[in-house]
C-alpha cells in the first residue's frame, strides 16, 4: 500500500496506482458523475488517466491522488493538483471527482482544501486555480468554499469555462 501524502480529519490522499482502475471507474465511467465532461470514460481511458497522473507525480511532484475515506479504508474518488491550460496560461489547478454515493458530504471540499494547503506549503505555488464548465455549479461552489474567487471566463474545447483563483498570501 502507498503511504498517504495528505491526511485530513476523515480522509487521506495517496498516489493513484493501476490497481485503482476498478474503483476510479465508479466515478469516471458514471455518466451522472462525469456529466460536465464531453463523455464518460472507457476502461482504457481510466487506465490512461491513472498513467497520466503517475507521469505527473514524476514530472511535477503532484497530480490527482486517490481519495480514501479513513472509515472503512474506502476509495471514494480522486483529488489533486494538475497543470492545466487556462486561456493560454499553464497553471496549477485543483480538480476532483467523487463517487456519486459519497457526494454532498463535504469530502470534495475537505480534500480540495487539503490540496490547496499542500500547493502553498509544500509545492510553494503563489496561486492555485480551478476551472470548470460554466454549467458546473457544484464544483464552482467547492472552489468558493476553499477560498477561490472569480478570475475569468474563457473558451476551451468550444465551451465557455469559468476560472477561479486564490493567492498564497
Amino acid at each position: 500500500m502507498r503511504l498517504p501524502l495528505i491526511e485530513t480529519e476523515r480522509l487521506y490522499l495517496r498516489e493513484l496506482i493501476i490497481a485503482d482502475k476498478k474503483e476510479l471507474m465508479k466515478v469516471l465511467s458514471n455518466p451522472e458523475s462525469i456529466k460536465f465532461y464531453p463523455n464518460s470514460f472507457s476502461e482504457e481511458k481510466v487506465e490512461n488517466w491513472i498513467q497520466w497522473n503517475i507521469e505527473n507525480y514524476k514530472k511535477y511532484k503532484h497530480g490527482l491522488w486517490a481519495v480514501i475515506l479513513k472509515e472503512g479504508d474506502m476509495f471514494i474518488g480522486d483529488c489533486g493538483i494538475t497543470m492545466q491550460d487556462i486561456d493560454g496560461e499553464t497553471v496549477p489547478e485543483i480538480g476532483f471527482h467523487i463517487i456519486l454515493e459519497y457526494c454532498n458530504r463535504g469530502y470534495a471540499t475537505e480534500a480540495a482544501l487539503a490540496c490547496k494547503e499542500y500547493a502553498f506549503k509544500v509545492l510553494n505555488y503563489p496561486k492555485i486555480f480551478s476551472y470548470t464548465r460554466i454549467r458546473n455549479i457544484p464544483s464552482q461552489k467547492v472552489a468558493k468554499k476553499i477560498g477561490l474567487q472569480f478570475y475569468k471566463y474563457f473558451e476551451k474545447n468550444g465551451e465557455k469555462q469559468i476560472a477561479q483563483v486564490v493567492s498564497k498570501d
